[in-house]
C-alpha cells in the first residue's frame, strides 16, 4: 500500500501541474493513471474502470473546492447558474453511476477512450468558442445539468470539457463559464463519490484500502501532491506558450486513448 501511495504522490505532481497549466479538472489523465495502476496490482478486470472512475471523482472534490475558492475571490462565479445546473447535475450523476455499474468494464473503457479522442482533437484545433445562442432558461439549465452529470459520472471527470463550451455558446463570458464549471465540479464529485462508494460497498474482490469502488491510497497520494503543484502550473501558464503546449497535451491524450483501445481490441 505504501508503494501505491508513493506512485500516486509522484503522479499527483504531474496532474497538478497540468490542472494549473490548462485549467482541466484532472479526470482525463487521472482515470487512465488509476486504471493502469490498478491493473498492475492484479485487480479483476470487471472492477478496473469503476474503481478508476470513482477514485478520480473523489480527487475532484478537493481540487474543485480549491478552484472554486480561487474563482470566488475573483468574483467570477455566477451562483444562480451554478444552482440552476446543479439541480440536474445531482440527478444525472446518480443515474450515470448506476449506468456505469451496469456497463461492462471493456465498454466503459471504450466510452472513455472515445471521449479522450474527442477532447484531444478539440485541444489540437484550439478553436475559439463563440456565443451563438440565447441565454439558457431554468428548464434548459436543469436538463443540461442532467446530461453533464450523467456523462461526468460515467467518465470520472469534473465536467469542465462539457460545461464551459455549453455556457460560452449561450452568451456567458469565458471567465465566468470557467468559474461556474469549477463550482459545478463539486456537486458532480460529491454525488459521484457517494454513489460509487455505496454501489461498491458490498462488492467482493476489492483491494484493501477501498471505500466502495474508491481506492483510498491512490486518492490520498494524488490529492496531497497535486494541491501543491497546481499553483506552479498556474504560474507557468503565464510564462509558457500554452497554445503550443495544448497541442502536445492533445497528442498525449491521443496516445493514451489509442493505448486504451488497443487493450480492448488486441
Amino acid at each position: 500500500m505504501l508503494e501505491i501511495l508513493l506512485i500516486s504522490l509522484a503522479f499527483g505532481c504531474f496532474s497538478g501541474i497540468l490542472a494549473g497549466l490548462f485549467g482541466i479538472g484532472g479526470g482525463l489523465v487521472l482515470v487512465p493513471f488509476f486504471l493502469f495502476l490498478l491493473e498492475s496490482r492484479g485487480i479483476a478486470n470487471e472492477l478496473l474502470m469503476l474503481m478508476a472512475v470513482a477514485t478520480s471523482l473523489a480527487t475532484i472534490i478537493i481540487t474543485s473546492i480549491a478552484a472554486t475558492i480561487m474563482q470566488q475571490r475573483l468574483s467570477a462565479v455566477i451562483w444562480m447558474s451554478v444552482f440552476g445546473l446543479s439541480t440536474g447535475i445531482i440527478f444525472g450523476v446518480v443515474a450515470g453511476a448506476l449506468a456505469a455499474d451496469a456497463i461492462s468494464s471493456d465498454n466503459l473503457r471504450l466510452i472513455f477512450a472515445i471521449y479522450m479522442l474527442y477532447v484531444a482533437i478539440e485541444m489540437a484545433v484550439s478553436s475559439k468558442i463563440k456565443a451563438r445562442f440565447k441565454s439558457l432558461s431554468t428548464l434548459a439549465m436543469t436538463m443540461a445539468g442532467t446530461v453533464i452529470g450523467f456523462v461526468s459520472a460515467i467518465l470520472g471527470i469534473g465536467g469542465g470539457t462539457l460545461t464551459v463550451p455549453l455556457l460560452a455558446r449561450h452568451q456567458v463570458p469565458m471567465r465566468n463559464a470557467v468559474a461556474i464549471s469549477s463550482a459545478c465540479g463539486l456537486p458532480i464529485a460529491i454525488a459521484g463519490t457517494l454513489s460509487y462508494a455505496m454501489l461498491g460497498w458490498h462488492k467482493t474482490g476489492l483491494p484493501e484500502g477501498s471505500v466502495g469502488y474508491i481506492y483510498f491510497p491512490a486518492f490520498l497520494g494524488v490529492v496531497m501532491s497535486s494541491m501543491l503543484t497546481a499553483p506552479i502550473g498556474a504560474k507557468l501558464a503565464n510564462k509558457l506558450p500554452t497554445a503550443q503546449l495544448k497541442r502536445y497535451f492533445s497528442l498525449l491524450l491521443f496516445i493514451v486513448a489509442v493505448k486504451l483501445l488497443w487493450a480492448i481490441f488486441k
